[in-house]
């Protein structure tokens, strides 16, 4: 294979510190991150703004005026949710290391090289989405710390920044882990020293109830939401090892620090509003610096989701020059920060997780146990319509356990579950179910696609041939 094949194959060649992202596809792929390099970016992705309030989904998983878990509950939702959300991340981004392969090029070898369109297309709106939400985040954090500005110059501010990290992704990256890391590690360490030294309530004052599989839903939700992107950039790590220690635990500290700061902040000083999160953490002394730093460093979050963006759009068009993507996806991005309302975060968030978190176990059980790593990534991959199955199986576990609050949606998915004469458990996770049942699908859908196989041998040469063919 040589430095100039076809789209959709790849050629990783060993990379330094002024190594860059080529343009397109058809490009040698740098493996230029070190495990300091991933530890820096996944411990900066692990913390975000929306962390900090999202933590209201942990602390009143029923919603405003519902019964509150104890700090207990709470605390282990973040905990097992962070968990069990970034390890499917750090599994996910393995195959990106070994191929050189970006996220969505990775799914041509699990669906086909047409059918993986359709996560990829998910996915765009997924980023596009996020990125969104982050401009604001960033614009609504800075508007409350440096008020003599009106937002939306904050956004067109944060939209330009971001357009400028994503021209030069690995540096970005870089210039992460050597200059952003330790001030955010020091801010944290602060922020949750200064928020425990206020009266905290009681760890058992609260309940354990059903809302406990629904707050660490939510979190698991939070983290999974990167394992569409985890391979973009896992695709440059010099090592496997660093690839998977970096997104791991990396992206598990930080996120876990971050849902338990907002917790804290929830039960001793914005007193369960979320909305006084951001007033709280600037009140503390030297809180306003602190808060600052939070959301200067918010720009990574928005820069992932931009270049993640173009990124899977190269799944469609490989021979696109990336960097123009990225410019036109913040300009994009920009404009939907100036101009549109999207509130509606919890729901966003459980709406990825069911989409998201089977995916990544048919990925996982495909690639690892039946695949063994064997991929066809080229621009003919056969399409495997079977894959779908184990898909969709976890699509509608997690809708018949968790369906979210959107009240059409959740009366839709009610009357099925009636109709099939199925009703959740307490003890039910939608996420861990989902991804079993994924998991277990993906493993029957193999040994019949192996069956086939196997059938297809006793066959003549040219009908066999045909019958491989159409099962890969």
């Amino acid at each position: 294979m040589t430095a100039t094949s076809t789209p959709g194959t790849f050629v990783t060649v060993p990379g330094d510190r002024h190594s860059e992202v080529a343009r397109t596809l058809a490009e040698p792929v740098p493996q230029a991150l070190s495990a300091f390099d991933q530890l820096g970016l996944w411990g900066n992705l692990g913390v975000s703004l929306l962390g900090f309030t999202g933590a209201i989904f942990v602390l009143q998983p029923g919603g405003t005026g519902t019964p509150e878990l104890s700090l207990a509950a709470g605390l282990t939702a973040i905990v097992l949710g962070t968990v069990l959300g970034t390890l499917p991340v750090a599994l996910a981004g393995l195959p990106g290391t070994r191929t050189g392969a970006p996220a969505m090029v990775l799914l041509r070898g699990l669906f086909g090289a047409r059918l993986s369109y359709l996560p990829t297309g998910l996915n765009i709106l997924q980023c596009l989405g996020w990125g969104i939400f982050e401009l604001v985040t960033i614009a609504t954090a800075a508007h409350t710390v440096a008020p003599a500005l009106p937002r939306w110059a904050y956004i067109l501010m944060a939209g330009a920044a971001t357009a400028a990290l994503t021209i030069r992704p690995l540096g970005a990256i870089r210039i992460l882990r050597r200059y952003v890391t330790a001030a955010v590690v020091i801010v944290l360490a602060y922020l949750f020293v200064q928020l425990v030294r206020h009266p905290m309530p009681s760890f058992t004052h609260g309940t354990w109830g059903p809302g406990f599989w629904v707050a660490m839903d939510t979190v698991v939700a939070a983290a999974i939401s990167f394992a569409p992107l985890a391979a973009d950039y896992t695709r440059h790590s010099r090592s496997e090892a660093a690839a998977f220690n970096g997104a791991f635990f990396g992206y598990s500290t930080t996120q876990v620090l971050c849902y338990v700061i907002g917790l804290l902040a929830l039960v001793t000083v914005a007193h369960g509003n979320a909305n006084d999160i951001y007033g709280a953490f600037i009140a503390l002394p030297a809180g306003a610096i602190g808060f600052g730093i939070l959301a200067l460093r918010e720009l990574d979050q928005s820069f992932a989701n931009v270049y993640s963006t173009a990124a899977s759009t190269q799944n469609l068009r490989p021979l696109w020059d990336r960097r123009v993507l990225a410019i036109v996806i913040s300009a994009v991005t920009t404009a939907g920060a100036l101009f549109l309302n999207i509130s509606d975060y919890e729901n966003f968030l459980i709406l990825l997780g069911s989409v998201f978190v089977p995916m990544s176990a048919v990925l996982i059980v495909d690639f690892f146990i039946l695949a063994k790593g064997r991929w066809d990534l080229s621009p003919q991959a056969p399409t495997r319509w079977l894959m779908l199955l184990p898909w969709a199986a976890g699509f509608v576990t997690y809708q018949l356990i968790n369906p979210g609050y959107i009240s059409w949606w959740v009366s839709a998915w009610t009357h099925i579950a009636e109709a099939i004469g199925f009703t959740p458990a307490v003890w039910m996770s939608a996420s861990i179910c989902s991804f079993v049942v994924a998991a277990v699908v993906t493993l029957v859908v193999g040994g019949l696609a192996s069956g086939v196989r196997n059938r297809a041998r006793g066959a003549p040469r040219g009908e066999q041939a045909g019958a491989v063919t159409g099962t890969r």
